[in-house]
């Protein structure tokens, strides 16, 4: 029997996460008047992934809380350019979180191959780390809902992908088997590694095929060419 349960990531997988986020500072960063405070948003959006990157390593490892991730990460930022504005930050903290979730930016052919595979009788769920009321918010604006029969959200978990447990719980949860299951996702060791030691079939999603790994990853650059990989699993 071939594959018939998929999993899927959102950031970075279906939605636009780099795209979308930057359309989100950008808007935040002449609305709150911080051009007028640092040289250029180029070195603005840079400083802040380096920090929104560092921060979500830290969550990852339970080091910090989603509260410190979410306050921290503009404060830093400010800190790292040498803007003294914490109220400022704040604000754009919470605004980021308010407009962050309302980009509509997809990958290439999410909607078109989502279509095609519902339409081929899978059975499709989600699997994020992301926080479970903005990952809600995107899949809602970018009407995603309709071919999910479930959102699965580490938070709600307790654990986080590549966590073997948060795998054998979205299994459960969707009363999938393991040996019938395929997860894509971005992320080598949250969604390919932690995936296949949970039993599943990992498939990488590299646009560009920018990163050098084993020939027998599979491994997909646009969304479109996941049926048919599906049919040789």
């Amino acid at each position: 029997m071939r594959k018939k349960q998929l999993f899927f990531d959102l950031d970075r997988t279906l939605w636009d996460f780099e795209a979308n986020s930057r359309k989100a500072l950008d808007i935040l960063y002449h609305d709150l008047g911080i051009n007028k405070l640092t040289t250029h948003f180029i070195q603005f959006h840079e400083t802040y992934k380096s920090v929104n990157h560092e921060l979500w390593e830290l969550y990852a490892k339970n080091k910090i809380s989603k509260e410190q991730l979410r306050n921290q990460r503009f404060i830093q930022t400010f800190e790292r350019l040498g803007i003294d504005e914490p109220v400022l930050a704040a604000e754009m903290g919470d605004g980021y979180i308010e407009i962050s979730p309302n980009q509509t930016l997809l990958f290439p052919n999410t909607k078109e191959t989502l279509t095609e595979l519902k339409q081929a009788g899978f059975q499709m769920n989600i699997i994020t780390n992301g926080f479970e009321e903005v990952q809600h918010r995107k899949l809602k604006n970018c009407d995603l809902l309709q071919f999910f029969d479930h959102v699965i959200c580490s938070e709600a978990v307790g654990y986080a992908k590549p966590d073997k447990r948060v795998y054998d719980y979205a299994l459960n949860r969707s009363n999938s088997k393991r040996e019938y299951s395929v997860m894509v996702g971005d992320d080598m060791k949250a969604d390919v590694l932690g995936s296949e030691a949970a039993g599943l079939t990992g498939v990488l999603f590299d646009p560009g095929i920018k990163r050098l790994y084993a020939s027998e990853i599979h491994r997909i650059k646009d969304l479109s060419e996941l049926p048919m990989l599906l049919l040789k699993l």
